[in-house]
C-alpha cells in the first residue's frame, strides 16, 4: 500500500502530525507512508521513524497553473493507493481528485466534500494530534491516538552528549530556554516571542535559588540578537547552538527543565518527555499540550504573551 499525506504548516503541525502516521505504519507495517509538507517543514522528518519519502511543497505561496500541474504529476507517478490531507482549502481537495487516487480522506469542509471518498468529521475541540488522528477513521482505523513519540538519531545524540560535555552539564543536569525569538514568527505575525527583561528575570532568579544548576539557552540562526542581550545580564549562561531538528531534540532531552513558548520546540519536548513549561499568548493551550502532567502551560491573561509575569513562570517552576 501506499499512503500520501498532505501536511500544510511548521514544524510543529508535523511533529503533532507523527502519532497518526506510526499508528497507520503499525498497522500497515508493509505501507510506504509518503508526505507533502512546506520547504520549512522538511527539516521535521529527521526525526520520524515512518516516512518513507518527503515531498516539499509551498502550500502558501502563490502557485500558478505550471506548479499544481508539476505536484499533480509527481503524485499521479506514484500511484498512490489513499491520500488524506490536513488542510482544507478547495484547491487540495480538487488536486485530490484529479490524482486519480481512489482514497482520498480529508475533513468535512463545505464544497471540498465532494472530491473526498472518505470525509471526516473535524472536531477543533481537543487536542491539535487528537484532532489529525481523526483522520485515520477514514481508513477503519479506530485506536486512540498514541501519545507523540520522535526517533532522534544516534548521531544527534552522541552530538549533544558532547556538547553537555564541553560546556560542563552533562553531569549536573540543566535548564534550557528556548527564547522562541524566529523571524519566521514575527513575518507570520505570531505572538510567541517573550521580552528579553522578563527571561533575564526568570534566569536571575533560577542561578540564586539553584546555583548548582546551571541555565543553558538555544541559540538559533536568528537569535544572535537576543543571545547576545541574554548574556549581557546573564553572563554565565551556557549557550547551544543545535544545527538541526534531531541536535535539538537531543538537547531538549537532556534537559531536566524545558522553559519555551508555544513553538515547534515545546512538542519536541512533549514528544521526548522533558518536564516542559510553555507560555501561551493568544493561543489556546488545550488543542496544543497533551494532559499528561509534565507539560505544563502559562497562559496569558490578556492574550499578549509579553503580559505574562515572571512571578506566574517561577511559581510553576518551584511548585513543580
Amino acid at each position: 500500500m501506499r499512503i500520501l499525506a498532505l501536511v500544510p504548516g511548521g514544524i510543529g503541525d508535523q511533529i503533532l502530525f507523527f502519532p497518526t502516521i506510526d499508528n497507520l505504519k503499525g498497522r500497515y507495517p508493509d505501507a510506504e507512508i509518503d508526505v507533502i509538507v512546506e520547504p520549512r517543514s522538511t527539516a521535521a522528518y529527521r526525526v520520524s521513524k515512518s516516512v518513507h519519502k518527503v515531498i516539499p511543497f509551498d502550500f502558501k505561496d502563490t502557485n500558478g497553473p505550471a506548479d499544481w500541474g508539476n505536484l499533480l504529476g509527481i503524485i499521479r507517478d506514484r500511484e498512490y493507493d489513499v491520500a488524506m490531507s490536513l488542510g482544507r482549502r478547495f484547491g487540495v481537495g480538487l488536486l485530490l481528485w484529479l490524482t486519480g487516487i481512489p482514497v482520498r480522506i480529508g475533513f468535512t469542509a463545505g464544497i471540498s466534500n465532494l472530491f473526498l471518498s472518505n470525509p471526516v468529521m473535524l472536531n477543533l475541540n481537543q487536542y491539535a494530534a487528537d484532532m489529525f488522528h481523526d483522520l485515520a477513521r477514514g481508513l477503519g482505523v479506530t485506536d486512540p491516538c498514541p501519545a507523540l513519540a520522535i526517533n532522534v538519531p544516534k548521531a544527534d545524540i552522541e552530538w549533544s552528549e558532547a556538547e553537555q560535555q564541553r560546556l560542563g552539564i552533562k553531569e549536573s543536569g540543566y535548564v534550557l530556554i528556548h527564547g522562541g525569538s524566529s523571524k519566521s514568527s514575527e513575518t507570520l505575525g505570531f505572538d510567541k516571542i517573550y521580552p528579553v527583561k522578563q527571561w533575564q528575570q526568570i534566569v536571575k532568579d533560577l542561578q540564586t535559588r539553584q546555583p548548582n544548576i546551571p541555565v543553558a539557552i538555544v541559540k538559533g540562526p536568528d537569535d544572535g540578537e537576543f543571545i547576545e542581550s541574554m548574556l549581557a545580564v546573564c553572563p554565565d549562561l551556557k549557550v547551544i547552538s543545535p544545527t538541526d531538528v534531531g541536535k535539538l531534540a537531543a538537547t531538549i532531552a537532556g534537559a531536566n527543565l524545558m522553559l519555551c513558548t508555544d513553538s515547534g520546540p515545546m512538542h519536541l519536548a512533549v514528544a521526548v518527555g522533558t518536564y516542559t513549561i510553555a507560555l501561551f499568548g493568544p493561543t489556546d493551550p488545550d488543542k496544543l499540550l497533551p494532559k499528561n502532567g509534565r507539560a505544563i502551560a502559562v497562559k496569558s491573561r490578556t492574550g499578549n504573551i509579553a503580559d505574562i509575569p515572571p512571578s506566574d513562570i517561577l511559581e510553576k517552576i518551584w511548585k513543580g
